[in-house]
Parts: structure tokens; C-alpha cells; sequence
């Protein structure tokens, strides 16, 4: 999903809103009565919103200070507002984004798409690319969604592109990588991300090219359990393996978990492999499904994670809130009147709730920096329950979210909660680092030369080789020897290119204020 950071051509969309009748225009506040336009209107309400509720709203000056109005340009407003709040374990923002210091790692604009992306239902190619960690030139296929264009075109994860639009330059070439122009790079993610349609060669794994011209992007419904299937590791171990690629809405998700679940369970599956890689998040009931289909039967009625507003809100003085405008699950408009939400810690309790037959003590997770927000929320809730294994690259790191503030004709995310599993246990900004203390397994690079579910794939194979021996296989080899276009990245550079890859992708934490039966998590 992307993050979209309106600038001055909102104005003129909302001079032709009248036209579009399919979203209530919300009413905006703002400060000082004075005369200003709608985009002024608009920024003072940003600004005003967050000082209410706003996780780190204490840190904020007074609208006098900020002046709103000043900033050219809505996203820069946000910016602005989201690297004020210093995080004394880093002393940096707690929204610094490492790949673009400045810019919001969480708070963004959104101009309707991320409610359609989380109910499951996509316009795109339906797949997703990575560069292989071992070689920068190594462009290659990371997922693939069923039924999307990519899928019916016949292209597999892992399979290598050689050139994009008739053009071989696809080699990472950023800083400290190539020349540092970043000439190729966005030229991929341009003709990835920013067209209608896309003509690739591809390399198969059987050394035979794959040709795809003039692919078009299309709509197709989200199957987010992308792959399943069980492995004997024999002296009766029996192992699952789940790629979740998406919290979609639990209409959507469930019966695609409960049909990967209910074979495990007639498979006697001992221990289990959930592959959330490139999973942003999405809604938080799906998560929270999710952990009751691992988690142990006797963790039922025990608490799952706690939900943390700033003290504002759970003193109930978010006087701005009470008038917000909201919108019916199905679509049609309405005003829900003033907001009653309690947003105290004890109204806002998740508790485990054992779903389904499945019973394992050790689950291992597969991680990137592409691991987000309800992934991340997923896999710190269980951590106090169970044998929790990490495998992979550090995730992305975000132990905070946000509902939907909706100012005129847009939508408004910025953070104003965070979440502590049963332990206490939260605050992982900097994400979570397998193989480190308090996240026990191996940290590996991404294999993107095999397809899901093969045994040989480099992170599968970490957790299939501990089932067996109780150890982890050896560790991918960093090339030394390139030609001098061609570089290995270092893990943690391989982490920020993922994050930097997903900049444009929806990404953090929802809730929704009016109904729990639409609490969403993004990435």
C-alpha cells in the first residue's frame, strides 16, 4: 500500500471534490479564526489533531510555534511533526526513518487505498522484488500473489530479471554500490511501482528466459497465505510450513489460515515455520487469529497484549475526536455522532483465545526488514507463551500504531498507541534482531534463488536443520570476489534497502475507533 504524501495539488483536488460522492467530506478544524484556504484549513487540523493524540504529543510546541500554514506542502507538515519526539535509547526521532532521515517512518497520508489493499483486493502485478544480498546485480522475484497478472504470466519467486523495458541496467546502484547515482535503481522501482504496465525478461532456475511483454497491472482478490505444506524430518517430527504475506481483513484471511491450520493439525505437525518475510502488517484481529491458531490451548483467558493511548485520550478529554465523522464497514456513509471509545489500558485488554487443534511449543519466524507492525505484534505476543525462534534479517521495527483521523477528503495516520505483550515487553524500535538475547535463533540473509516451501531455501533450511539437531545450519557466504560493478551487502545494508524498498508500501498499526470488529494493524 502506499504512502502518499500530498503537496499543493491537493488543493486543486479538493476544488473538484464535489464530484466524487462516493466519501463524506469531514469537517475540518483549525486554529486562530482567520481567513485561510482549504489546504491552510487542512494543515491546521493535522497539526491540531496530533497535539491531542499524538503518542508523543508532549513534545510538541504550540501552534503559535509550528505554524502550520507555513509548510509548502501537507507531507512536509507531517515530516515535520513526526521528528520532534526524541527517543532517549536512541536519541534520534522515534520515527527516524534510516533510510531518508527527515522523512516519517510511520505517519503518513492516505487517499483511500489502504481500507481496499487490508479487505484484500489489489491493482497491481501482484508480485514483489528484491536484490539477491550476495550480488547487488542480482534483481530477483521475492512473492508472488495467486491470481494476480505476475501469476498468470507464469513468473515464480526467485526467478532472476535480467532487464525491465528493454533495459539490462537493473543492478542496485546506489550509495556505496555501483557509481552511488541511484540511476538504475529508480528506474526500476519507477517502472515497477509507477506504470500501468511492464515488459521483463526473466531467468529461470533451469537456466531458460521467461518473456513477459506489456504486462498489465489488474484487479484480483488477495490470497494472503501465499504457500503451505509439511515436511518429515523423521523420529516423528513433523514440520509446518506457512508463508503469510499480508494481514488482510479476517473475512478475507481466515479461512485461508484455518485451511493451512487444519491440515497441520490431521498432518500431526510437531513444530511449526510461519514465514512473514515481506509482511507489513495489516488488521489486527487477523493477527490476533493468527496467535490463537499457534499459541498453546492453555493460554486461553490469558492476556494476549496491552494497548497504550497517551493521557489525553485515556483521560477522555480527545475533544477533537468526539466530533469526527466515520464510515459504515460496507462503505455507505454515516455519521456515528460523538466518539464514545474508551481508550483507557483496561478497556482496551486482548486476551488469547486457543483457535483450532494445532499443538506445538516451538514455532519458528521467518523475518526481514520487510517484517512489520501486526507481523511484529504477532510474533511479540506469543514470545511469553511459547519456544519463540527467530530466523533471518532484523524486522522493521514498529511497536506503535494508529487509527484513522479523517480531515476533508483524506485520511490522516500518525501514531497514538503503542502495545506491551503479557510481559511488558514493547518498545522495538529498532526491530527485532534474531540471534541477539532476547530474540534467540540465527540471523542470515535472505535466499531470494529458491522459492517458498524448498528445503534447501537458505532460512527455511535454518529451522528445518534445528528440528533435526538442535542447531542451526552454517550461514550463507558473503562474496568477497566481485567484478568492480558488483558488491555483497552487509546485513544490515540488505535490511535498509528492504525498508527502502518498502517505503512506498503501506506500513504501521490501525485501530479503528468505532467498531473492534474493524481493528486493523498495518505495517
Amino acid at each position: 500500500m502506499k504512502k502518499i504524501f500530498y503537496s499543493l495539488i491537493i488543493l486543486s483536488a479538493l476544488l473538484v471534490s464535489a464530484c466524487h460522492k462516493e466519501k463524506p467530506t469531514v469537517p475540518f478544524i483549525s486554529g486562530p479564526n482567520v481567513p485561510g484556504s482549504v489546504l491552510d484549513k487542512i494543515k491546521d487540523s493535522i497539526f491540531l489533531y496530533a497535539k491531542e493524540d499524538y503518542l508523543w504529543y508532549t513534545a510538541l510546541p504550540t501552534y503559535a510555534s509550528f505554524q502550520p500554514r507555513a509548510y509548502n506542502s501537507i507531507g512536509n507538515e507531517l515530516n515535520a511533526i513526526s521528528q520532534i519526539a526524541i527517543n532517549p535509547a536512541t536519541s534520534a526521532p522515534y520515527e527516524y526513518y534510516i533510510d531518508n532521515p527527515g522523512q516519517a517512518k510511520y505517519s503518513f497520508i492516505d487517499s483511500g487505498q489502504v481500507a481496499a489493499e487490508l479487505n484484500g483486493n489489489r491493482g497491481d502485478y501482484g508480485f514483489g522484488i528484491f536484490y539477491n544480498p550476495l550480488n547487488s546485480n542480482d534483481l530477483r522475484i521475492s512473492y508472488i500473489y495467486a491470481g494476480s497478472p505476475a501469476d498468470q504470466a507464469g513468473i515464480k519467486r526467485g526467478y532472476r530479471i535480467t532487464s525491465i523495458n528493454g533495459s539490462t541496467a537493473v543492478g542496485y546502484d546506489g550509495p556505496g554500490y555501483g557509481d552511488g547515482t541511484s540511476n538504475n535503481y529508480n528506474f526500476v522501482i519507477n517502472a515497477y511501482k509507477n506504470s500501468n504496465t511492464i515488459s521483463m525478461s526473466l531467468l529461470k532456475p533451469d537456466g531458460t528466459t521467461l518473456t513477459i511483454n506489456n504486462m498489465a497491472i489488474a484487479n484480483y482478490n488477495v490470497d494472503p497465505v501465499l504457500t503451505y505444506k509439511t515436511f518429515d524430518e523423521g523420529g516423528g517430527k513433523i514440520v509446518g510450513y506457512i508463508v503469510f504475506n499480508s494481514f488482510t481483513a479476517d473475512a478475507n484471511a481466515d479461512p485461508y489460515l484455518n485451511e493451512a491450520f487444519d491440515y497441520f493439525t490431521t498432518q500431526g505437525v510437531t513444530d511449526l515455520v510461519v514465514d512473514l518475510r515481506y509482511n507489513g502488517g495489516g488488521y489486527v484481529l487477523t493477527a490476533q487469529y493468527l496467535d490463537n491458531l499457534i499459541v498453546p490451548a492453555s493460554a486461553s483467558n490469558t492476556l494476549m497484549y496491552n494497548t497504550y493511548y497517551n493521557n489525553t485520550l485515556q483521560a477522555g478529554k480527545g475533544v477533537l475526536l468526539t466530533n469526527q465523522w466515520r464510515r459504515l464497514p460496507n462503505g455507505h456513509d454515516t455519521n456515528y455522532g460523538p466518539d464514545s471509545t474508551n481508550y483507557s489500558v483496561a478497556a482496551n485488554v486482548a486476551n488469547f483465545a486457543k483457535a483450532g487443534s494445532l499443538n506445538v511449543n516451538r514455532v519458528f519466524f521467518i523475518i526481514t526488514g520487510g517484517t512489520a507492525s501486526a507481523s511484529e505484534l504477532t510474533i511479540n505476543n506469543l514470545r511469553p507463551e511459547m519456544d519463540v525462534q527467530f530466523i533471518g534479517e532484523t524486522s522493521y521495527g514498529k511497536p506503535v500504531g494508529f487509527f484513522d483521523i479523517d480531515i476533508n477528503k483524506y485520511t490522516i495516520y500518525t501514531p497514538e498507541f503503542s502495545v506491551e505483550n503479557s510481559k511488558g515487553q514493547g518498545g522495538y524500535y529498532q526491530g527485532f534482531t534474531p540471534g541477539t538475547t532476547d530474540y534467540p535463533g540465527v540471523e542470515d540473509y535472505d535466499d531470494l534463488t529458491k522459492d517458498f516451501g524448498d528445503p534447501t531455501e537458505g532460512l527455511l533450511a535454518h529451522a528445518l536443520n534445528y528440528v533435526v539437531n538442535g542447531t542451526y545450519s552454517v550461514k550463507s557466504p558473503v562474496i568477497q570476489s566481485l567484478p568492480a560493478n558488483q558488491k555483497s551487502f552487509s546485513l544490515a545494508d540488505h535490511r535498509a534497502l528492504a525498508i527502502k524498498m518498502n517505503q512506498n508500501n503501506f506500513t504501521g498499526m490501525i485501530l479503528d475507533r468505532k467498531s473492534k470488529l474493524r481493528s486493523k494493524i498495518l505495517r
